[in-house]
C-alpha cells in the first residue's frame, strides 16, 4: 500500500476501507500541561485567542505524530452562549459556575425559558464561537492539507443538562420526557448553524459529545426521544463527516447510537472493544477506546501499548482516547500510544 498521509489515513478509515492498520488520533479534549509548556500557550487564553487556540490544537500531531488536530478543548462554549457562566482558570479546564435557569423536574416549569428561542445567527457571533470557527480556518491552513481537522461540540441533551442542572436533568427524564424533548429541540437549530458553519470554515470532521445521553445517566430507552431524533444537527452537516461521542458504559444505548446515521462513535473504554466491534462494526466506525484515567493519565507505555493492542486486535477503525485527555497525561503515554498503532502498520 502507498504511503498515505494522515489525513487520507483517516478519510479512508471514516469509508471503512482496508487499511495496513487504523489511523491514531484525538477526537476529544487533546491539550495536556506538557503540551501548553512546550508550545508557551496556556490556559485561559488557549479558550480565548484563536490563534492559541489553533496552535495548541496542532500539537496531538506536531509533538506525538497523532494523525489529526482538535479544537477547542472544553465543552462549554454552547452552554456559555445561552448564558450560563464559564469560570476559565490556568488550572483546569472551563467549568460552568453559574446559570440563569430555575427548572422544577415536577412540573417542568424553566424559568429563563426565553433565553432558549436564541435566535441561530446571534448565537454564531456570540461568546467564544467566533474564535473556535476562527481556530478551524487556521487549523485548516496550517495542517488541513495533511491532516483531518476535528472540532468538537456539545451536544443540545447534553447543554441542556449543564443549563438546568445534571441532577433536575435526570429526575426530569423520569417524571417530564416529553419537556425535555421539547426544551432540546428550542435550542437544537442553533446548534445545527454552528456545525454546518464549523464544516464551512474547514472542519473536516464534527465530533458531537453527548455525555449525559448513557445509560449511566438516562433510562436506555429515552435515547431516541431526548438525542437521536434531534442529531439531524449533525448527521446534515454538509462537508464533514459526523461522529457521536457518549460516556460510560454505551452497550444498552450502542445500536441505538448507530441507527442515527453517524459516521461513526466515539466510546469510552467502558465498553470492551470486542463488544462493540461484534455489536455495531459493521454498521457504523468506531473510535476509541483506550481509557483515558487508565492506562493513558495513570499507567505506563507498557500498559497503554496492551490497551492499544487489545482495540486493534478487536478491530476498531480508528485508535483514539475514549474521552478527554486528562491534563496531566505524561507525554511518554502518549507517545506510547502513536508507536503502539504505527507499529502495526510497519509490520504488515
Amino acid at each position: 500500500m502507498s504511503k498515505l498521509s494522515p489525513k487520507e489515513r483517516v478519510f479512508a478509515a471514516m469509508e471503512k476501507e482496508t487499511l495496513d492498520r487504523p489511523p491514531v488520533s484525538i477526537f476529544t479534549q487533546s491539550s495536556t500541561i506538557t503540551q501548553m509548556e512546550t508550545l508557551g500557550i496556556f490556559y485561559p487564553e488557549a479558550h480565548t485567542n484563536a490563534e492559541k487556540m489553533a496552535k495548541l490544537a496542532s500539537a496531538q500531531a506536531d509533538l506525538f505524530g497523532f494523525e489529526s488536530v482538535r479544537t477547542p478543548f472544553c465543552v462549554s462554549v454552547e452552554a456559555e452562549n445561552f448564558g450560563c457562566k464559564v469560570e476559565l482558570s490556568a488550572d483546569n479546564s472551563p467549568l460552568i459556575r453559574e446559570v440563569p435557569y430555575q427548572f422544577d423536574p415536577f412540573s417542568g416549569e424553566l424559568v429563563g425559558e426565553e433565553r432558549l428561542n436564541l435566535d441561530p445567527d446571534t448565537f454564531l457571533v456570540s461568546g467564544r464561537v467566533p474564535t473556535v470557527l476562527r481556530s478551524v480556518e487556521l487549523l485548516a491552513k496550517t495542517h488541513g492539507e495533511q491532516y483531518p481537522v476535528i472540532a468538537g461540540v456539545s451536544g443540545p441533551f447534553t447543554t441542556l443538562g449543564q443549563m438546568i442542572g445534571i441532577e433536575q436533568l435526570m429526575m426530569a427524564s423520569v417524571l417530564c420526557p416529553q419537556r425535555l424533548e421539547e426544551l432540546v429541540k428550542l435550542i437544537t437549530p442553533s446548534f445545527k448553524a454552528y456545525i454546518q458553519s464549523l464544516a464551512d470554515a474547514g472542519a473536516d470532521i464534527i465530533t458531537m459529545a453527548e455525555g449525559l445521553g448513557s445509560s449511566n445517566m438516562i433510562e436506555p430507552s429515552l435515547f431516541p426521544q431526548l438525542i437521536g431524533q434531534h442529531l439531524d444537527c449533525l448527521t446534515s452537516v454538509k462537508g464533514a463527516y459526523s461522529v457521536l461521542h457518549t460516556c460510560g458504559d454505551a452497550r444498552l444505548i450502542l445500536e441505538m447510537m448507530a441507527d442515527t446515521g453517524v459516521d461513526g462513535i466515539s466510546l469510552e473504554n467502558a465498553v470492551d472493544p470486542h463488544v462493540a466491534v461484534e455489536m455495531v462494526g459493521k454498521r457504523t466506525v468506531l473510535i476509541g477506546n483506550i481509557g483515558t484515567v487508565g492506562p493513558l493519565m495513570l499507567g505506563t507505555p507498557v500498559s497503554v501499548t496492551l490497551a492499544a493492542q487489545n482495540c486493534l486486535e478487536a478491530g476498531f477503525d480508528i485508535i483514539a482516547p475514549g474521552c478527554g485527555l486528562p491534563l496531566s497525561t505524561p507525554n511518554e503515554n502518549l507517545e506510547a500510544l502513536v508507536a503502539a498503532v504505527k507499529k502495526q502498520g510497519d509490520a504488515n
